[in-house]
């Protein structure tokens, strides 16, 4: 079969031919129809697991997919040949991901069913942007009136960000440079802040001297300096980062909760998106759809922060 693999941490993505994985005691064998690209599918290439866990090489890159069961190993009672599934597919230790033709998941893994009318490129987008989504805004514990930043909103995490909070009551800040600015509004963000123009800081601050409630912060990596979007947070908010950025003893000292955010999704959780989405009440934009061959070229793209928006690969 046919996938996108790297030989070793930080080598270039290759698309080649790799053999066909058989499904073991518990595990489904998936024919992908789509895959989804995310910034982690190439952070764990890079290495950024290297000290968590043993890595397999040829490692197939990509974590999240959907697909149709082809066959099932031993023991497996939740699903049948013929069911369609979506879910997350990464397993580095094996060398397995969801950038290829067929992949092998464990039936306790991260997978559920697809509804039936729910196209295989908008699953495949789901598992990780929209489910870190939901969690970030659950961990922001917002109430109606609050207002919160999501700052980085133009993403496929900021975009179902921005609908679970509107869905909670709250007022939206929403950081978008000006093309996409109108598309964050549709889908409900009661403010854009244009990046480019000045600092975010500055401008939220302008706006609201009295302080906001909350900030979801996708931006911010690692040793950056996070302490300006503090800065903005009344006493008692809640600063929620995806990269791992705050220090919550040090947010802790000024009243201010802060929480470092991991992507962790259930079973549950994600059937409950899928049906979001089916009955019309998440919506999900998907800004390219590219073949497996130009995989490689769209991570490319992705690294160097030329790519906009939601990337699937349709198989």
């Amino acid at each position: 079969m046919k996938a996108v693999v790297v030989t070793g941490f930080g080598t270039e993505p290759t698309l080649i031919e790799v053999p066909m994985p058989d499904p073991g005691p518990g595990e489904l064998l998936v024919r992908l129809h789509a895959a989804a690209l995310n910034p982690f599918d190439w952070k764990v290439a890079d290495g950024a697991l290297r000290d968590v866990v043993e890595h397999g090489f040829p490692l197939v890159m990509g974590s999240d997919g959907a697909g149709v069961v082809e066959r099932i190993g031993a023991g497996v009672n939740l699903f049948r040949p013929g069911d369609t599934v979506y879910g997350q597919f990464m397993n580095v230790t094996r060398g397995r991901g969801s950038y290829a033709e067929y992949a092998v998941v464990a039936e306790d893994g991260t997978i559920a069913r697809m509804p039936e009318d729910l196209p295989f490129g908008v699953a495949a987008a789901l598992p990780t942007a929209s489910v870190t989504a939901y969690q970030a805004i659950e961990a922001a514990r917002l109430d109606t009136g609050h207002v919160v930043l999501i700052n980085g909103a133009s993403g496929g995490v900021g975009q179902s960000a921005i609908q679970f909070a509107v869905n909670e009551g709250a007022r939206v800040l929403a950081t978008a440079a000006p093309d996409v600015s109108g598309r964050l509004r549709e889908l409900g963000a009661h403010e854009t802040v244009d990046f480019t123009a000045a600092p975010v800081a500055e401008q939220v601050l302008a706006a609201h001297p009295e302080g906001i409630d909350a900030v979801l912060d996708l931006v911010t990596r690692p040793g950056g300096d996070i302490s300006p979007l503090a800065d903005l947070l009344k006493p008692g908010g809640r600063l929620v980062s995806t990269n791992h950025a705050t220090d919550p003893d040090a947010l802790a000292a000024r009243e201010i909760h802060g929480v470092n955010l991991s992507n962790d999704p259930s079973r549950a959780e994600l059937a409950a998106l899928a049906d979001l989405v089916a009955a019309g009440k998440l919506r999900i934009t998907l800004d390219a759809e590219i073949r497996l061959d130009d995989a490689p070229a769209a991570v490319a793209r992705a690294r160097s922060g030329h790519a906009r928006g939601k990337t699937v690969i349709l198989l």
